[in-house]
């Protein structure tokens, strides 16, 4: 158990600076936040996952509470911060648990510190503070900068001494490296033989519902598994072949699931980008072969909902001939439009599809050619034109059986 009273970094009182610069830094603070972060993913591109995956707002919360409470101490020398205080040590525990070096966690302390630094320089210049000001105030900040550098450190001892021994959280820090798409392999090499695993040459990422619980029995002994993570993984390493998949579908039983394809180890966050945006669509409607579904039978599918709103702007440009037309009109013709330009078949096929005779279908293509007119025989328009159509399909298709279900029944 953590020792509870305040350790001496942490306690010592800042050296006195004017409170009137609090008054003065406290407008700059959201703009150098920002600063900040971005230095930090230039000079460490490892650190880019924490600024933008399921903890990036913890990070950033943890960042504008230590130049909030820095600007308040110089108001109130005496101010505790228990808040900032626990915020850095569990960023130091997350650091060590991610797989990120201590001396990558010691230089986003040191970047905040020069980039505060320089901040305040240019402020005073321009309400032409003294230098003896300047020299107390950097006193003040990299004093400040050493308690929250010792914070950190102090949270990232407790996580190494966490996971050290602890083979699960050994393996767990292997697929959480691989799906974040960190390139430390010399880390991710020596986590390995530490944990007993032998680095696949191609691996299959699987994004579960939060609510999985995989049968671990069922699991071959070298599957990666995560259920700590707000979103749960597993990674299967080698081919993805029928005794992996038969597995996989008895360790779940019944719980929806994702599988991205097969990649090669150095693209594990591709198989783990796609898995989630497919559980996504299967939790949605719009895939529906699970509960385990496998990206590999819809990739066009992934393709055409990786940006909704790109398809709908695609659709509006397309479809704007047909704007003047009545909406159930315009729905009917632009029905017909998508199964020609998905079958290419005659009146009867196309009538066949959509249960409707084949004079009406002759009727509709009427109307669509000569509403379109070249549009509907060149190769650019009609592609992009079916691409979009399959898209909204899609989502109409998911929508419903939701209408459906949600729409009450009418007595007669």
């Amino acid at each position: 158990m953590r020792d509870s009273s305040p350790s001496p970094a942490a306690s010592d009182p800042l050296e006195p600076v004017p409170r009137e610069f609090a008054a003065i830094m406290r407008p700059e603070l959201p703009s150098l936040l920002q600063e900040i972060k971005d230095e930090v993913t230039r000079t460490y591109p490892e650190f880019v996952p924490a600024f933008t995956g399921p903890q990036a707002s913890y990070v950033h919360a943890a960042i504008e509470q230590s130049l909030t409470i820095f600007v308040d101490q110089v108001a109130h020398p005496s101010l505790p911060s228990p808040l900032r205080d626990e915020m850095f040590r569990t960023l130091g525990r997350t650091a060590a648990g991610d797989g990120y070096s201590l001396d990558a966690l010691r230089g986003t302390c040191r970047i905040g510190a020069r980039l505060a630094l320089r901040r305040a320089r240019k402020v005073s210049r321009h309400y032409d503070l003294s230098p003896l000001f300047m020299l107390s105030f950097a006193d003040t900040l990299f004093q400040y900068m050493n308690q929250l550098e010792g914070l950190a450190i102090e949270g990232y001892m407790e996580g190494n001494v966490a996971i050290q021994d602890d083979q699960d959280g050994l393996r767990r820090r292997i697929l959480r490296l691989l799906a974040s798409g960190n390139t430390a392999y010399a880390l991710i090499g020596e986590l390995a033989e530490r944990a007993g695993w032998q680095l696949p040459e191609e691996v299959s990422l699987v994004a579960l519902s939060p609510d999985a619980r995989p049968a671990r029995t069922a699991l071959a002994p070298d599957v990666l598994v995560d259920l700590t993570d707000p979103q749960p993984a597993l990674l299967l390493p080698g081919p993805l072949d029928e005794a992996r998949r038969e597995s996989l579908g008895h360790a779940l039983s019944g719980t929806l699931a994702a599988v991205g394809p097969t990649v090669a180890l150095a693209s594990a966050a591709d198989s783990m980008r796609w898995a989630r945006q497919c559980l996504a669509l299967a939790e949605s409607g719009i895939v529906r072969d699970g509960p385990v579904v496998y990206c590999e039978n819809h990739l066009v599918t992934l393709w055409l909902e990786s940006d909704p709103a790109l398809v709908e702007q695609l659709a509006r440009r397309e479809l704007a001939p047909l704007d003047g037309q009545p909406a159930t009109r315009r729905a009917r013709l632009i029905e017909t439009l998508r199964v020609w330009l998905a079958t290419r078949g005659t009146a009867a096929q196309i009538g066949e599809v959509l249960h409707i005779h084949p004079q009406t279908v002759r009727y509709r293509m009427r109307n669509l050619d000569a509403t379109f007119g070249p549009q509907l025989t060149d190769p650019d328009h009609c592609f992009a034109t079916e691409a979009a159509l399959r898209a909204l399909h899609l989502r109409q298709s998911a929508a419903a059986p939701a209408r459906r279900r949600t729409t009450p029944r009418v007595r007669r």
